[in-house]
This record gives structure tokens, sequence and C-alpha cells, in this order.
């Protein structure tokens, strides 16, 4: 018996709600990277773009534990000589939470052409509205603590 290999021409992509409120983000995070992934399918095929959009709605709501907040620091660096910047969570949590979701949901997709692909299917609000009502997306059932 020989294994199922999805092809590209052959996948249907749903669109997935995962409401962020009281949540971890690093669950969040992970739930949506296996759902951009393809990995909650029965077709996934790790060589083959599979997965399916996800809304991430509640973005400020997210809950990071223990003293990350205060302690955790997201480095990047401009490009120029000396130019490493850092920003604390709890300032990028209050300027911007859309962007420390994109970050961790980043960090856990492949650094390849399959990752740069999923997560341009990822869209994070703020709040509860969002404008992808055409798209029919369900809420996601499965299980993040």
């Amino acid at each position: 018996m020989s294994s199922y290999m999805a092809k590209p021409n052959e996948i249907k992509r749903k669109w997935y709600i995962i409401d962020a409120e009281n949540k971890p983000l690093g669950r969040v995070a992970a739930a949506a990277a296996s759902i951009l992934r393809g990995k909650h399918l029965p077709t996934y095929t790790p060589n083959v773009d599979c997965g399916d959009h996800v809304i991430i709605l509640n973005a400020e709501k997210v809950v990071l534990t223990g003293k990350k907040l205060n302690q955790k620091v997201r480095y990047y660096h401009t490009g120029w000589a000396g130019g490493i910047k850092e920003i604390r969570y709890n300032k990028l949590m209050a300027e911007n939470p859309e962007k420390a979701i994109m970050y961790a949901v980043k960090g856990m997709l492949p650094n390849n052409s399959i990752g740069r692909k999923s997560i341009a299917r990822l869209r994070v609000y703020k709040g509860t509205q969002h404008e992808h009502a055409a798209q029919k997306p369900e809420n996601w059932t499965g299980d993040i603590k």
C-alpha cells in the first residue's frame, strides 16, 4: 500500500477563526502554525503547502504567562552597522499586539518557501471585527488551553 501524497492543484483551503482572549500567546501561536501548515488534515504532506487560512481575533487580550510580559525582549537588526534594536513585550503588547502574535507564529513555521507562503495566510486583528465574512470562516474547535 502506498502513502498518499497531496498535489498542489488538489488542495481546498478552508478558513478558521481562533479567539485568543485569555489564552497564552504560545498556545495560540502553536495552534495557528499547525493549521497554516495543514498538520490537522489527514492529507498532510510535508513538502506541499496544504494548510488553511487562519484569522486570530482579540489579539490585545492574549496572555503572557509568568514574568514574560516584563522580561521577554525581541531583538532585530536594521541592517546598518551597530543597528541592533530591542523592544520589550510589555511595550509591544501595548502598542501593537498583532505583531507579537505574528512574530510568535512565524517563529514556529519553517524557514523556507512553504513557511513564507503559510505566514501570508495569517490575519490577526485587535478586536472581534474582521472583514472576511465572505469566506465563511469556521471557529477552530481544537483545544487551546
